[in-house]
């Protein structure tokens, strides 16, 4: 909901909880201790959506991580775990889990509108963000896109938001005055490993690179590298 000074955000937060930690509890924590800290948003909520069991191979049950998230989550006063998603016999788009909790809320207030009317200020809406951890790393960009439609994420971005966490590191922290983040907003979706992958089916890089060709594919095959071979000796020592 919107007033005259914040908008109320909803955090929903899908995945794999195999198992839950601490650190998915963490996200919503500083999710809402950054938003709330804007001036300009006020959490109200924050939901827990475990995948169902047709997500993927190698998982404990869908039922189990309900469990072990309601567990978790017993003594928050904010954080709450939802088995929708879990129960689908499908595998289900972020975008849709969206979805169906919006419609959740606001079928939601309008039976508590019904049961007790009152007078909604204008302008009042009601914000949905999903915190991800590195989301805005490349590699997690692109996991996501292999599981979603690009028009699902264009939704999650554009009509209700994305909340991005790091992970934990000393060494970029101390030096965060010197780390400068650059918004490419032309698309260069060259990257080395597809021009290797390229290269290994045979297809043209003409243009590209002229570095590389499927020889030097086969360079240090069956070669323990020296960071690998000073980190196994390390280890023994």
């Amino acid at each position: 909901m919107e007033n005259s000074e914040k908008t109320e955000v909803v955090l929903l937060a899908c995945g794999s909880f195999n198992p839950i930690t601490n650190m998915h509890l963490r996200l919503f924590e500083l999710a809402k201790a950054n938003m709330n800290g804007t001036g300009k948003y006020k959490v109200i909520k924050g939901i827990i959506s475990p995948v169902s069991d047709a997500y993927k191979k190698g998982l404990i049950s869908a039922h189990h991580q309900v469990i072990m998230a309601e567990l978790a989550t017993k003594n928050s006063k904010w954080v709450e775990v939802d088995t929708w998603e879990s129960l689908q016999k499908e595998w289900t788009e972020t975008a849709k889990v969206l979805r169906h909790h919006q419609e959740k809320l606001e079928a939601s207030i309008c039976d508590l509108q019904q049961n007790s009317p009152v007078l909604e200020k204008p302008g009042w809406k009601r914000k949905w963000a999903e915190p991800k951890q590195d989301f805005s790393e490349k590699k997690s960009l692109e996991q996501t896109k292999t599981k979603g439609k690009s028009e699902d994420i264009t939704k999650i971005v554009g009509d209700y938001g994305l909340i991005c966490i790091t992970r934990e590191s000393e060494v970029l922290w101390k030096h965060q005055n010197n780390i400068h983040l650059v918004n490419e907003w032309i698309t260069n979706d060259i990257s080395s490993t597809k021009i290797r992958r390229a290269l290994r089916r045979g297809q043209s890089i003409h243009y590209l690179h002229n570095l590389y060709s499927s020889e030097s594919e086969e360079r240090n095959v069956g070669v323990v590298l020296a960071p690998l071979q000073r980190n196994t000796t390390e280890v023994k020592a």
